[in-house]
């Protein structure tokens, strides 16, 4: 039996690599129209962008700040079939003989939900959803009090990534892992902290639910916009686990599929997010496998290639392959969010190949 009704996990999700021009240029080969784009510079420090089909291709917001919304109509000017096109304003994202990666989420399906007619949650929104990959693209605008707000997932979200459009605050993330009365934030190194943000309450299967106020950054003034994931078997994982200290033999992490993408935090410590993909992993490493070539997205730095933070990217999770404290501390808790490179089965029946 499959373990997924994914064919390929391409379909839904996919990490693109190109050079800037510093002109406008079409970059292709994504495999569909991307409704989340996270871009970043890998060759030179520069901040990364985040664009979506929700709020359009000239609205932009950097993951590593807590600015808000900028709006430039040369930014991203389409999001086409196979990948999107970038206009004249290509600072950060095009500039002339800078490498970069696009990492690429497909949601699809248009919605609109009135909460006081559809009884669905008690604050309005309107997005993007794939219930098959588990992916949401939510927006709201903040009503200053303690409510809910559909997520169009039809299943729980394990990990929730808000931000302000319209304020000067922290990107506030919620994990399942880590439960509902805990924030951490994107952009920072901070370990996650006591929280009312989510009103210590449990998202479900239609609504996760936000608290008012500046201070919690979820839904005060103005409009707001999340990214929702939920869990679907041998697509995605989200969940945690704890290092064990060995700097030869640290903790095996179970996905059920070969990663592709794993975004990753230090849950009770101040350390930097880290990210690993196999696109940009083109050289082996010295335990036979190509996975150390990381960025730490809550910063601007180029990407940094060193043993150091080496993991193995298996057919059916991921090695630690140090005692780096960003990700194999002994009785360190850390959390993660993988996707697959392809499903260990799916639909088509084909097992993912081992490394």
């Amino acid at each position: 039996m499959a373990y997924t009704t994914i064919p390929k996990s391409s379909d839904y999700f996919n990490i693109v690599l190109y050079t800037g021009t510093g002109n406008a240029q079409t970059i292709s080969g994504v495999g569909f129209q991307p409704d989340w784009l996270w871009q970043k510079s890998r060759s030179a420090s520069q901040d990364p962008r985040s664009f979506d089909v929700v709020r359009g291709g000239s609205k932009l917001i950097y993951p590593s700040l807590t600015n808000a919304e900028a709006t430039d109509a040369q930014l991203i000017t389409s999001f086409n079939a196979d990948g999107f096109t970038m206009g004249t304003s290509g600072t950060n994202a095009n500039d002339n003989t800078v490498t970069y990666v696009a990492w690429n989420w497909k949601a699809g399906t248009s919605f609109t939900n009135d909460a006081s007619g559809t009884g669905i949650g008690s604050i309005d929104s309107a997005g993007s959803v794939s219930t098959t990959s588990g992916f949401s693209i939510v927006k709201w605008t903040g009503t200053g009090a303690t409510g809910t707000i559909a997520h169009g997932l039809g299943a729980v979200p394990r990990m929730i990534i808000v931000k302000s459009l319209a304020n000067t605050t922290n990107w506030m993330c919620q994990h399942a892992s880590i439960g509902n009365a805990k924030e951490f934030y994107l952009n920072n190194a901070s370990a996650a902290g006591s929280s009312t943000a989510w009103n210590s309450t449990t998202p479900t299967s239609t609504v996760f639910s936000v608290t008012g106020g500046a201070g919690d950054g979820v839904n005060a003034s103005g409009d707001y916009i999340a990214y929702c994931f939920s869990e679907i078997k041998g697509y995605s994982k989200i969940s945690s686990y704890l290092g064990n200290g060995s700097a030869t033999d640290n903790t095996f992490v179970y996905c059920g599929f070969k990663p592709k993408f794993i975004l990753h935090k230090a849950v009770d410590a101040g350390e930097n997010w880290l990210l690993w993909d196999s696109p940009r992993n083109t050289a082996v490493n010295s335990n036979g496998n190509p996975t150390q070539v990381i960025f730490e997205p809550n910063g601007a730095g180029a990407e940094n290639n060193t043993t150091a933070r080496a993991i193995d990217l298996l057919s059916n999770g991921f090695k630690i392959r140090g005692n780096n404290p960003n990700f194999g501390g002994s009785g360190t808790n850390y959390i993660f969010m993988a996707f697959a490179e392809e499903p260990l089965v799916s639909t088509n029946g084909i097992p993912a190949t081992a490394r």
